[in-house]
């Protein structure tokens, strides 16, 4: 059943948010947003398609085409700025300045706004001007080199940087940037980088490099690989199972359940003896289909579970039971994240929604803006 955006439920629902649409992941941490129930309205150049469905992370907008360098869209641009709560921004530093709508013009039109700016580098540094991507940001943090082989390192998708050291930081310091403005009335800058973000994200491991219990050599660690008893095995049918028996009762049931000699229960923390233990996992696994080692370990805590394609996983029974895929005018989407006792989210938001008038956006911030003040009005005095 579609929703309309400006009719939206959540935990957010009222949260006024204007976009200025780009790539990467400030459209994201806007999809979290909108998933969540506040209005986010998406201002994005004029021609631009709207409405695919595919186009999954910038699901639950509203669009308008604006042409930021004409004085007249500009000033219609400021007026809904004006009543915003939160403007979400991912261009290069400067860009927004150059436009007339960084935030030394706008937050003094708005003193509670919430300026939500992402980039790679962060707003000031040494390369906070040049041009990066994921892969570099995870290069100069430290992260990328932790994770592969001894070889070479491996490139986790953009999943590491952009998402969850840039959207998911972006999110949760607008949020908390909110959470302020509403007991203080003033709003704030949320300068929030990538990098910063995945640095962040290696707070275990800077920890334990500095204890010693951390080497810098891939796969040579506990939890990138070099545990016999954390990895990814082949299976005799080429695929492949994920093993992550970390805690020694569960080990105890991995050894148990796969048919290891007793020998190997009193092994798992003997790293010289890790190679020997690896070859006799590996074999017992590769013996085995994907199948076999599913059915093997079903129903147990011996931690071990299919590596599954997306597709695959889309199909899953546990996938399936928590609704964790949806369908959406016949494309698949994940599902909204996290779930909400009190004030559930919508399992579907609709894609795009747009071009629409500036000025029907307008009207609606207007309306709950005077709902909002009839409210404050009826509520008794303490």
């Amino acid at each position: 059943m579609r929703q309309e955006t400006g009719t939206r439920r959540g935990p957010l629902s009222g949260l006024r948010v204007i976009e200025f649409a780009g790539l990467g992941p400030a459209p994201f941490a806007c999809m979290l947003l909108a998933d969540m129930g506040a209005d986010v309205v998406s201002v994005d150049r004029p021609g631009t398609h709207i409405g695919d469905p595919l186009r999954i992370v910038n699901r639950g907008r509203e669009v308008i085409h604006a042409d930021l360098k004409s004085a007249a869209d500009r000033e219609n641009i400021l007026t809904l700025i004006a009543r915003a709560d939160v403007l979400v921004e991912g261009f290069r530093p400067g860009v927004m300045e150059r436009l007339g709508l960084g935030p030394d013009v706008v937050m003094p039109l708005n003193p509670a706004l919430v300026y939500g700016r992402m980039t790679g580098w962060g707003q000031e540094g040494v390369l906070a001007s040049t041009a990066g991507h994921d892969i570099n940001y995870l290069a100069l943090t430290g992260a990328l080199a932790a994770i592969g082989t001894p070889e070479r390192p491996v490139v986790p998708l953009n999943l590491l940087g952009d998402y969850a050291g840039g959207s998911l930081h972006l999110a949760l310091g607008i949020l908390a940037a909110v959470y302020e403005a509403r007991a203080s009335g003033v709003g704030q800058v949320v300068d929030a980088a990538i990098a910063d973000g995945v640095i962040q994200l290696m707070a275990l491991f800077i920890g334990e490099q500095q204890r010693g219990r951390f080497s810098e050599h891939r796969e040579s660690n506990m939890l990138d690989g070099g545990a016999p008893w954390y990895g990814v095995y082949p299976t005799s049918d080429g695929r492949h199972v994920a093993v992550g028996a970390i805690e020694p009762k569960f080990y105890a049931l991995f050894v148990e359940r796969l048919g290891l000699d007793q020998v190997w229960q009193d092994a798992q923390h003997d790293v010289a003896r890790w190679p020997q233990l690896r070859a006799a996992i590996g074999a017992a696994i590769g013996s085995r289909t994907r199948a076999e080692c599913e059915a093997l370990f079903a129903g147990s805590d011996a931690c071990v579970t299919p590596v599954l394609t997306l597709s695959e996983a889309m199909q899953h029974p546990h996938n399936v039971f928590r609704g964790s895929f949806v369908s959406l005018d016949g494309a698949v989407q994940p599902a909204p994240a996290p779930r909400f006792s009190h004030a559930p989210v919508p399992s579907a938001s609709p894609p795009s929604i747009g071009p629409v008038a500036p000025e029907s956006v307008l009207r609606r911030w207007q309306s709950r803006e005077a709902c909002r003040a009839d409210n404050v009005r009826r509520e008794p005095n303490p």
